[in-house]
């Protein structure tokens, strides 16, 4: 919004600044290099990856990362995710937490500048304009030029290739939930469900509009990370910074070297503003640190390449802590404390989480049973004197391959008997059988029974326990056995 106010001589005064657009100038250099690396794993790994197998033995999905919402299982190479242990997804997402916390306290913003996904998708964009409208002075005169066959094919030409971009990153992501061969054929078929198209289509528009036309006011606006940081930084942090003792003041590099002939101060920034026009936010990194930088760095390629040039050392605008930014002015001797107390506490929990993940999964039992007692009625008196309890049990075979399991209780009486409602085969021991089929859960009614005559409290503690007959495995679950007195 723009607020205006009057003035004595009839005109008005803008209390904001208008929205210009952006056009970031194309730099090369070690961070931009980075930049292009980080750029060319991230995409290829999120196009790509639903493509690649892993055999899992028949009959299981084979693509290595897969969200079966269908089977209700998240696979990941040798990882299988079922829905009882989403506790796996949140250690995940704790991890990715205190990553982010790590980051921030080494370098800042490092990751919005190199990994987020607005950045990266950005990124692409941006190498696409300049590859059809030109470099930033191309266009900028393109934009101000009158409409043309040339202007036209430009911008339809670069608009396509966005719009192909954004459909390929929404149909990318719908491959991570199917089979991503087949899925690709349905869609190209029109084979495929209705809700694929339609995610599709939000991530194509919204793909389309982030980064195409969005851009930096996502990062300055949009994202809650730049005002979250600010909290969790401190002066070690190392961020991009402009050394104001050695830049300034800033004059050209011919009145530069006229001022130090007659012994007069004149810094090393020559006030080129190629830091500036670099920039994908147009942050002017010399009037310090500011919530739009994203730490990318691009502004330090920019800038060496200019000392280069003028055979001044580089290192004008660098990764620095603001310690050493006011030990510079005060002539002291510059510090880096990469570890210490608080990235050292993350680093701790980082790798105890891990630890802790890797431990639990790696011991995890592929057998598991739950248990739930009727609650209406709690028990019931038989013609024959007995009293019987039902219970919903729920087997869970997490293997893949089929398995048989004796289901026993403990805690009641030795003149108990367990039935399986609707019939089972009896062990040995006289206790029910039960297959469960391979990666699946089945569920049974069972009853259990405690003769006339026998003593028995109102409320016995008993034990479900299922134990697979070929391997010994076993799995257990609580409850009780209700009775009319004790």
């Amino acid at each position: 919004m723009r607020v205006e106010t009057d003035q004595a001589d009839g005109g008005s005064t803008s209390l904001y600044a208008s929205q210009k657009k952006i056009y970031p100038a194309a730099v090369s250099g070690t961070f931009r290099n980075l930049k292009w690396a980080f750029m060319a794993v991230a995409l290829g790994v999120y196009y790509f990856l639903p493509f690649v197998r892993w055999d899992r033995g028949p009959g299981a999905p084979d693509q290595a990362v897969l969200i079966d919402f269908s089977s209700r299982r998240f696979y990941f190479f040798f990882i299988e995710i079922w829905p009882q242990e989403v506790y796996y997804i949140t250690g995940l997402l704790i991890v990715a937490a205190f990553v982010l916390f790590l980051m921030n306290a080494v370098a800042g913003r490092v990751w919005c500048g190199y990994m987020c996904p607005q950045t990266v998708w950005t990124d692409l964009f941006l190498f696409i304009e300049r590859w059809t409208e030109g470099d930033r002075r191309e266009r900028m005169k393109l934009d101000q030029a009158p409409w043309s066959l040339d202007k036209l094919t430009r911008k339809f030409s670069k608009h396509v290739l966005w719009i192909a971009v954004a459909w390929a990153t929404g149909g990318a992501w719908v491959l991570y939930f199917s089979d991503a061969f087949q899925l690709v054929k349905d869609l190209a078929t029109g084979n495929a469900p209705m809700i694929a198209y339609v995610w599709i289509a939000i991530l194509t528009f919204t793909t389309y509009a982030l980064a195409g036309f969005m851009r930096e006011q996502v990062c300055i606006y949009m994202c809650p990370w730049p005002r979250i940081q600010a909290a969790l930084t401190d002066e070690w942090a190392l961020n991009v910074a402009y050394r104001h003792d050695r830049g300034e003041p800033r004059t050209s590099a011919k009145k530069a070297a006229m001022l130090r002939e007659k012994g007069e101060a004149a810094g090393d920034c020559v006030d080129c503003a190629q830091c500036v026009v670099v920039c994908p936010t147009g942050t002017d990194i010399r009037l310090g640190s500011q919530l739009s930088c994203i730490q990318c760095g691009l502004c330090i390629d920019a800038c060496d390449t200019v000392m280069k040039k003028l055979d001044r050392p580089t290192g004008l605008i660098g990764y620095d802590n603001d310690m050493n930014i006011h030990n510079r002015e005060a002539h002291e001797p510059v510090r880096y404390r990469l570890i210490r107390p608080r990235t050292v506490i993350y680093s701790v929990l980082i790798v105890g989480a891990l630890v802790m993940m890797l431990f639990t999964l790696t011991n995890r039992a592929l057998v598991d049973v739950n248990v739930l007692h009727d609650r209406n009625p709690l028990y019931v008196l038989n013609s024959d004197g007995s009293i019987r309890n039902s219970y919903t049990v729920r087997l869970l075979n997490k293997a893949s391959v089929e398995r048989v399991f004796a289901l026993a209780v403990e805690g009641l009486p030795a003149e108990a008997r367990v039935e399986v409602v609707g019939g089972s085969q009896v062990g040995a021991d006289g206790m029910p059988i039960v297959a469960v089929e391979r990666d699946r859960t089945r569920e049974v009614r069972v009853s259990v029974f405690v003769p006339k005559g026998v003593k028995i409290g109102a409320s016995e503690p008993v034990v479900f326990r299922l134990t697979e007959l070929k391997t010994g495995e076993q799995a257990i679950a609580k409850d009780f056995f209700k009775a009319p007195g004790g």
